[in-house]
């Protein structure tokens, strides 16, 4: 996978960190950088460690799996895009909309937004990718998009949010398009 493609992935998978980190940045009443490091920090964490633990899991399983390996990255992504764009369009959930940044409140949603990064992690076993530099480009990115995220929410209310989980989910499924089109060696 190139930087380019890695990068995009990195944004996709970051959008629904980003949608809460703007809910965060709503809630709360005077913005401060210590909270959006904290929101960043959280929600980069958890993007970086869960690719990991997919990668992991999905490397026991390679060697059974290789000649239809590129359908299997395709079908997570085409799944895990397709149910960010449904979220962002037919849910009306409020999640993270409290000003509460602690322990309780901040893990629960760092691992909920960060579940669609541990199935791509599986589709990284099947991939040639650096591991390493890969989450740290998803931690990373992730970290800033979400500390972005609390001052855009804090500065112009909710109306990104939609749209940057629909974009999320729109960059995963072409990017799954993209894995199974090259490995059936159309582009």
């Amino acid at each position: 996978m190139d930087f380019v493609s890695l990068f995009l992935l990195a944004v996709g998978l970051s959008m629904d960190a980003f949608a809460v980190a703007v809910c965060k940045g709503l809630a709360l009443k005077k913005i401060q950088w210590k909270h959006a490091l904290t929101v960043g920090l959280w929600f980069g964490g958890f993007q970086a460690l869960m690719p990991l633990l997919g990668y992991l899991a999905g490397a026991q399983f390679k060697d059974a799996i290789a000649a239809y390996d590129h359908w299997i990255a395709f079908g997570l992504l085409l799944l895990i895009g397709g149910n960010m764009i449904r979220e962002a369009l037919f849910d009306q959930e409020e999640t993270g909309s409290d000003a509460v940044l602690s322990f309780r409140a901040m893990l629960p949603l760092a691992v909920a937004t960060s579940i669609d990064a541990l199935a791509v992690g599986v589709t990284f076993a099947f991939l040639n990718v650096n591991i390493f530099s890969s989450i740290a480009l998803i931690g990373c990115t992730t970290c800033v998009l979400s500390m972005a995220g609390v001052k855009i929410g804090s500065v112009f209310g909710d109306r990104f949010e939609k749209k940057a989980e629909i974009l999320g989910g729109v960059i995963l499924i072409l990017l799954g398009v993209r894995i199974l089109l090259e490995h059936l060696e159309i582009i």
